[in-house]
């Protein structure tokens, strides 16, 4: 009998069978199915009676609303002030962030001078603040746009102090060994270490720079949907509020997917951010 006759079988029976190989999840499928059908028994339970419309109207009588709104120009106009203020604040409050985020995370010193002042103001309810807002800067745009970026701000500083704080240190040691001075360590350690917290920190911001909007927009705006859910409440017309809400919800879902995308291009090489193939 020949060795690779003896081989073969043993080299098999060490190996063992083929795995199988899973089947990966249907991640995009499955996300989307699901408040698609949220929308279908929505639509069925409105239009069935079961509930009233005064109460919360069908999505064909929302999507009615909007097709109308539209037409007239009223409801780009106030998407397009919203999406203004929205941007204008994420850019003053991102920024202002990053800069203290990254003073903070690098000197003691300037942790002692910034950190427990941020905390301060972080603690405070943005209701409460309203008032002293306004006697600020009226009701202009000006306060509107502080609202915004100070809710941005603190996401984006903490997650910036968190991602520096957070750079493993055998990785220090090896640009040091490696003869890199400290402003490259910065460049090429610290900081690449520190994105994916930073991304996340926008992510975060990006949602709290709606929910600062909605707080701007319902007090004298003369526009922008916070002031269209403002101006339906006192006419009782659901339909337009439950369009605002909606509009929230799908510019939070638009906002996110582009901040998931600049994640994934940004963190390529990652290994937690690489494509799978179950989720992409």
């Amino acid at each position: 009998m020949s060795t690779t006759a003896i081989a073969g079988p043993a080299a098999t029976a060490e190996t063992g069978p083929t795995p199988s190989k899973k089947r990966a999840l249907p991640y995009r499928t499955i996300s989307w199915t699901v408040p698609v059908l949220l929308l279908l028994g929505w639509e069925l339970l409105a239009r069935a009676g079961v509930i009233a419309p005064n109460v919360l109207p069908a999505p064909s009588s929302v999507g009615t609303t909007a097709w109308h709104l539209t037409e007239t120009g009223e409801l780009p106009r106030h998407l397009w002030e919203s999406l203004k203020r929205a941007a204008v604040g994420l850019f003053i409050g991102a920024g202002v962030g990053l800069v203290l985020g990254i003073l903070t995370g690098f000197s003691k010193l300037f942790e002692a001078i910034i950190d427990r002042n941020i905390q301060i103001v972080r603690a405070i309810p943005f209701l409460a603040i309203l008032p002293l807002v306004m006697v600020w800067f009226g009701v202009g745009e000006s306060g509107r746009y502080f609202l915004v970026a100070l809710g941005t701000l603190f996401p984006i500083y903490l997650n910036t102090v968190l991602g520096i704080r957070q750079v493993d240190p055998k990785l220090l040691e090896m640009g040091r060994v490696a003869g890199l001075s400290k402003l490259d360590i910065v460049r090429v350690v610290i900081l690449p270490g520190a994105l994916p917290s930073i991304l996340l920190g926008l992510r975060l911001a990006l949602t709290n720079a709606w929910l600062a909007l909605v707080i701007a927009e319902t007090v004298g705006a003369p526009a922008g949907i916070g002031f269209m859910a403002t101006n339906a409440r006192e006419f009782l017309q659901t339909d337009v509020i439950v369009l605002v809400i909606v509009l929230y919800a799908l510019i939070g879902l638009t906002t996110d997917l582009i901040a998931r995308g600049l994640e994934r291009r940004l963190l390529a090489w990652h290994p937690n951010y690489a494509p799978s193939g179950g989720r992409k």
